[in-house]
């Protein structure tokens, strides 16, 4: 466990950065990961000994401390809201904060506490989540310049590394500097919905996810009515996705059951797909489990 962060005047917001990003390296070494791959922050909790819950309470998520932590995490929110939450209590448990219990917030207002707590550990919930030279390669190998890419460029990224897409370019902003605070601004007056709309052409609140044919490491998850467009000409293998349609930039499946399958990109570019139940309350563990009723 790393120690607890002691009690401050103020917010010296550098020196937290600097804390959290060491924390969130050691913690994804402790996992058995690199330091450049996308990863499911709920298998990490799970390899760490702090079980996962998803919980139908009006809350954002709970730490609860002792000889047997767990973390729970509203299944009201957003999936990568949640991913975000889970590794916000995650930062709780390393920091030793012991048992909190964290409201439910603007995603913007979220980001910005200024408690010296909440600070520490949303950095750290980023930095575990994109670490910075991940981040990077991610970029590159899709050939795309983090200070030009397109709304849906960078939706793509969030999408692999399981966040939401302002908590993406929040991150770029001002958690590693790597693009200006204008830029920014920018690209968040774009939605996860009007950038679904630009590239499938309809006005669904469904979310919508990215897998293209730079999707590295991690699974691919997804709740039962997401759309995932992959792109054109790739094979889903199982019952869970159905297809949807096409569009300019690829194919369009929908989740439409839960359970465990594959989808393949091309030129033996697989990957194993996993579906839960939307609104699942119980173990994360479990979140995939089929069925026969959906």
């Amino acid at each position: 466990m790393i120690p607890q962060l002691k009690s401050i005047g103020c917010v010296d917001k550098k020196a937290l950065t600097q804390m959290a990003m060491k924390a969130a390296v050691k913690t994804r070494a402790r996992g058995g990961l690199d330091q450049i791959s996308p990863a499911c922050i709920f298998d990490l909790c799970e390899k760490l000994g702090v079980p996962v819950r998803f919980t139908d309470i009006n809350m954002e998520g709970m730490y609860s401390g002792g000889e047997a932590p767990r973390i729970f995490v509203s299944s009201q929110r957003p999936l990568a809201r949640r991913v975000f939450t889970c590794g916000h209590e995650l930062g709780h448990h390393e920091f030793g904060h012991g048992t909190t219990i964290d409201e439910m917030k603007e995603e913007a207002a979220a980001l910005k506490d200024e408690n010296p707590d909440e600070f520490l550990v949303n950095a750290f919930s980023s930095f575990v989540l994109m670490p910075i030279i991940g981040l990077r390669g991610a970029f590159a190998r899709r050939r795309t310049d983090m200070h030009t890419a397109t709304p849906a460029q960078m939706f793509a990224v969030a999408n692999n590394f399981g966040v939401g897409y302002a908590t993406l370019v929040t991150h770029l902003a001002y958690g590693v500097l790597e693009i200006a605070v204008g830029r920014a601004r920018e690209l968040l007056k774009a939605t996860p919905k009007s950038i679904r709309k630009s590239l499938l052409g309809d006005d669904s609140a469904d979310p919508l996810l990215i897998v293209d044919p730079f999707w590295l490491a991690k699974p691919i998850d997804a709740e039962v009515g997401t759309s995932i467009l992959l792109p054109a000409g790739s094979a889903a293998g199982g019952d869970i996705l159905q297809p949807a349609g096409t569009c300019a930039t690829g194919d369009i499946y929908k989740a439409v059951r839960p359970g465990l399958g594959r989808v393949g990109l091309g030129a033996g570019n697989e990957h194993f797909v996993r579906v839960s139940k939307r609104g699942y309350a119980g173990l994360a563990r479990y979140r995939h489990m089929e069925d026969d009723d959906v």
